[in-house]
């Protein structure tokens, strides 16, 4: 299955276009914004847990990325709420499930095999952000390959300073516009590397998640 898997080209998928599609896991549902691969694939989703919904026990041998979204997202390590970012490295396993109900951001297959460390960070807590100029960032993880954040901007400010090689967000809150047109809250956003983008928060500032780095391999590989 190929789903915005030309990592040379700008892929969007705005808010209103989300279509929710059922799974192979009773319960579970996902909008697909890009993906190369069947089920063990390397995949960037919105996943939709009904309540006590769960998945049976299984192996990330690329890593998984998560950042809940609403409701509570469990597995064995522990139940969080909306506002964590979690990031299990290659060759973990866990038991998803969710008691209530969660939508979940998640990427996987996507992380270098050297990486080892499980990251736990709550977002909501004013302690994981300062102040950078005008915008507030929460880091949630860096290394030499690929830096992915939680920013806070004010209306009409430019989301980069600098042009990246290559960027991922998804609006989080607020809205975006990109080339003058505006994409609401839960709109999901890839510029390949190299592209410049006329990118800005809206008229009511933004909150995203934006990653960074990470797509120039990528693109030299599809």
């Amino acid at each position: 299955m190929l789903i915005n898997a030309d990592f040379t080209r700008r892929a969007i998928v705005a808010s209103q276009q989300c279509q929710w599609v059922a799974s192979p896991q009773d319960g579970v549902e996902r909008v697909m914004l890009d993906r190369v691969g069947a089920e063990q694939a390397r995949a960037t989703s919105l996943v939709r847990y009904a309540p006590d919904s769960r998945f049976p026990r299984h192996l990330h041998p690329g890593g998984e990325e998560i950042l809940v979204l609403s409701g509570t997202f469990s597995d064995g390590s522990g139940d969080y709420p909306a506002g964590w970012y979690l990031r299990n490295p290659p060759g973990s396993s866990h038991q998803p499930s969710s008691a209530g109900g969660a939508v979940i951001f998640v990427k996987l297959q996507q992380m270098q095999g050297r990486e080892q460390r499980h990251v736990r960070i709550d977002t909501r807590d004013p302690a994981a952000w300062r102040r950078e100029g005008r915008r507030e960032v929460c880091t949630l993880f860096r290394d030499e390959t690929e830096q992915v954040c939680l920013q806070r901007l004010a209306p009409h400010d430019a989301i980069f300073e600098t042009l990246p090689d290559g960027a991922e967000l998804l609006v989080l809150a607020g809205n975006v516009t990109l080339d003058g047109k505006a994409y609401e809250c839960g709109s999901w956003v890839r510029l390949p590397a190299g592209e410049s983008a006329n990118l800005y928060a809206g008229d009511q500032g933004a909150t995203l998640y934006l990653k960074t780095g990470h797509l120039a391999d990528v693109a030299a590989e599809e």
